[in-house]
Formats: C-alpha cells, structure tokens, sequence
C-alpha cells in the first residue's frame, strides 16, 4: 500500500513543469544569490531578519550557545551555517 505522502509527491511531481522554480538539487545552484558567500552580499550590512532570529534562536537553544541578537544578515548567516552543523541540522 502507497503511503499519503508517497501520492501526495508523485502528484506534485506530475504538476512540475521546467519553467517552475525547485528547491533543492544534488548539483548547486550558483545562480542563485542564497548561494553566495554572505561576504559578498549586498544586503548583507542589513540588520538580521525575524526569520533569522527566530531560527538562530532555535539553533543557540539546542547547540547550549548565547549569541548577542544585535547582529547583521552577513553574520546571522555564517552563525546560522555554523550552528547547523554543531546541532546535525545542517545534514
């Protein structure tokens, strides 16, 4: 017997066609400006956003770590990047 999320992902993947935009690949996407160094971001002086405080938070609490929140996208980034791999999440 087919599990609900087996039907629900060969029903997805009978709607993709090549002009939709997919999230993740075997092979990196260096068209993709997430995929640049944080260093070479334009918008990487910007305060950190709510999406990356919310994460990192989750990520300090299990990796037993304080961070200041008074930080930018760039750092949060590089924070976040480095916390995954401490908590296994980055696997």
């Amino acid at each position: 017997m087919q599990s609900l999320a087996d039907i629900r992902e060969r029903s997805y993947r009978g709607r993709m066609t090549d002009s939709e935009e997919t999230l993740g690949s075997s092979v990196p996407d260096t068209s993709n400006p997430a995929a640049k160094d944080p260093s070479d971001w334009v918008t990487g002086d910007e305060p950190i956003t709510a999406a990356q405080k919310s994460y990192l938070n989750t990520l300090a609490t299990e990796a037993g770590e304080e961070l200041s929140a008074d930080m930018t996208k760039a750092e949060a980034s590089e924070h976040i990047e480095r916390l995954q791999e401490k908590t296994g999440r980055g696997q």
